[in-house]
């Protein structure tokens, strides 16, 4: 019988994104894959695919007691009638979840994916730090348990999970997460007209968006011609959201063009000449920055984890400060004003995201993981 695969994703919109090639490449080794996921966009496409979805009620941005634990019960009855041979778990609230709801049942391997802490890592407010103070100490008992594995993307969560969450560090391991597809991601040469930066994500105030846009306010006032773009959709599920209206009145004033949720990112990396994410950290390794190296693009971002790790300071970007708009207008105009020198750090990229990130290279690793894991254990029979 062929090997039962369950992936459990709060929004299916994530899966689509960062894990489909992923899906799709362990249908074609053998496996039955089933996805569990909060559906917003995509289930006809993933269901076309020959993978089958099962819609969850774990919706991103609730808070609700009774809607989370319906979420948890709902999961319970999934793992119970669909029994799979192996579990991944991706992204907090899936692995907080699907941990409650697989505890005290025959234990299977589980993967559970950390893709960045985000909000819990990087706010400050009475409300994050107790969020971080009860999931810390759920994700103690139950990432420790036998046939558990944590991947990670980056050095500073691992250090996380192994200091605050006391997972053993040999069931911690690090992952290239989704990776780029290098064949679709390609270098192109840059437009000869007036220049784009390019601020590519959703619009969360972590993502850095306050000092792109301050950075850009500080650049036109310097008569630096450039254009300053945000693209992206606002997310009212995650407690950073950038309001709606406040990017309504960016592109209104001209501090910044809003050009909303884009679905060709290949295409949307050809348009810009320069790529920033000046993030506040919590972030695994920014998929975007990913695509952007792959694009051959130089790119301005921040030193937080993650962030730091693709993009090296002088090499294939600029890496400053979080929080300093200075800081950023100061690296975006020393790039805008050295095309030899973008290309050049486009190229580096274009050779890091290709070596160490490649998405062929990452699904290859998860696969063979989870082979690893579905061997049988000398003392499983006992």
């Amino acid at each position: 019988m062929r090997p039962k695969l369950l992936f459990v994703y709060a929004d299916d919109r994530f899966f689509w994104s960062h894990r489909l090639a992923l899906a799709r490449a362990a249908l074609l080794r053998g496996y039955e894959v089933v996805i569990a996921a909060g559906v917003y966009q995509y289930a006809r496409e993933i269901e076309e695919l020959g993978l089958r979805l099962i819609p969850l009620k774990l919706h991103r941005g609730t808070s609700s007691p009774f809607s989370e634990w319906a979420a948890v019960r709902q999961l319970k009855r999934i793992y119970l009638s669909e029994r799979p041979d192996l579990i991944h778990q991706v992204a907090i609230k899936a692995m907080l979840f699907g941990s409650i709801a697989g505890f005290g049942r025959a234990p299977v391997p589980v993967v559970n994916e950390v893709t960045g802490l985000g909000y819990l890592a990087t706010a400050s407010s009475v409300r994050a730090a107790l969020l971080r103070f009860v999931i810390w100490r759920a994700f103690r008992l139950f990432l420790n348990r036998r046939h558990q594995v944590v991947l990670v993307e980056n050095g500073e969560d691992k250090q996380t999970v192994v200091n605050e969450l006391k997972v053993p560090e040999h069931n911690v391991m690090f992952t290239r997460g989704p990776g780029v597809n290098v064949k679709v991601f390609r270098p192109t040469p840059e437009s000869s007209v007036f220049p784009i930066v390019l601020l590519a994500s959703r619009m969360l105030w972590i993502k850095g968006v306050r000092e792109f846009v301050g950075a850009a306010q500080m650049l036109r006032k310097k008569g630096v011609p450039a254009r300053f773009v945000l693209a992206g959709d606002s997310d009212s599920n995650n407690p950073s959201c950038v309001p709606r209206a406040q990017l309504v009145e960016w592109q209104a004033s001209g501090a910044a063009e809003w050009w909303g949720h884009q679905q060709d990112m290949p295409g949307l990396f050809r348009q810009a000449n320069l790529v920033c994410l000046p993030s506040h950290g919590g972030e695994g390794v920014p998929k975007v920055l990913m695509e952007a190296a792959a694009s051959g693009r130089a790119i301005v971002t921040t030193a937080v984890p993650g962030c730091r790790d693709i993009v090296r300071d002088g090499i294939n970007g600029l890496v400053v400060q979080p929080k300093d708009p200075t800081a950023l207008a100061q690296a975006i105009e020393t790039l805008l004003n050295d095309a030899s020198l973008r290309s050049e750090m486009g190229k580096r990229g274009r050779d890091i995201a290709v070596r160490e990130y490649s998405q062929e290279a990452a699904v290859r690793e998860t696969l063979d993981l989870y082979e690893r894991l579905l061997r049988p254990r000398p003392n499983d029979a006992a």
